[in-house]
């Protein structure tokens, strides 16, 4: 059944690849602005999906798969694209990509073992520092009269790697018993 928070999260979806396909393009002005208001909306509906399923208790098993998938499909169509641009060292993208599948596979596990994993405030704090950063380097070069504002969306990306690395292994040392543990029977 469709609820308003699923229906949010698939609009999310939805702005991902409009942006894939535009980041495609060679990014004039109005291009790269267009791709920057579609990040930030598709950002900005990770929050409101989020807050409208549980004011509204419309929180569903749906909405607990799609939710952190379409975050991360944002995240990564952000990454990926920015690296042909020249805006992005291609391993920046590959660490955080890294660990975000790492981190999905060991939820994925906990969830299996009956166990819940549920998003911590570094997570949040790191997925909001993405956004920042990303959008910022998606952002349209020279429109505003910012110096290096690139160079600044860069370093908070850089800031948000260090939070994306460290989260990873709070989530890994947290759940170390359920990947460490031993399959019953098997022995």
């Amino acid at each position: 059944m469709q609820n308003l928070p699923n229906l949010i999260t698939a609009f999310r979806l939805v702005l991902t690849a409009l942006l894939a396909i535009l980041l495609m393009f060679e990014q004039s002005t109005g291009i790269a602005f267009l791709c920057c208001l579609l990040f930030t909306i598709a950002a900005a509906t990770d929050w409101v999906d989020g807050y409208v399923a549980r004011r509204f208790e419309a929180v569903t098993t749906l909405g607990k798969l799609m939710d952190p998938l379409a975050d991360k499909l944002l995240v990564a169509t952000a990454l990926i694209m920015l690296i042909p641009l020249g805006r992005l060292p291609a391993w920046i993208a590959l660490v955080i990509l890294s660990r975000e599948l790492l981190v999905t596979g060991l939820r994925g596990m906990a969830s299996s073992s009956g166990i819940v994993v549920a998003a911590s405030g570094l997570g949040k704090i790191k997925s909001i520092l993405q956004y920042i950063g990303l959008g910022t380097l998606i952002f349209p070069l020279g429109l505003l009269p910012i110096p290096y504002l690139h160079h600044i969306g860069l370093a908070v990306v850089y800031v948000a790697l260090v939070l994306t690395l460290w989260s990873g292994l709070d989530y890994f040392y947290k759940l170390r018993k359920v990947f460490l543990a031993k399959e019953e029977g098997k022995r």
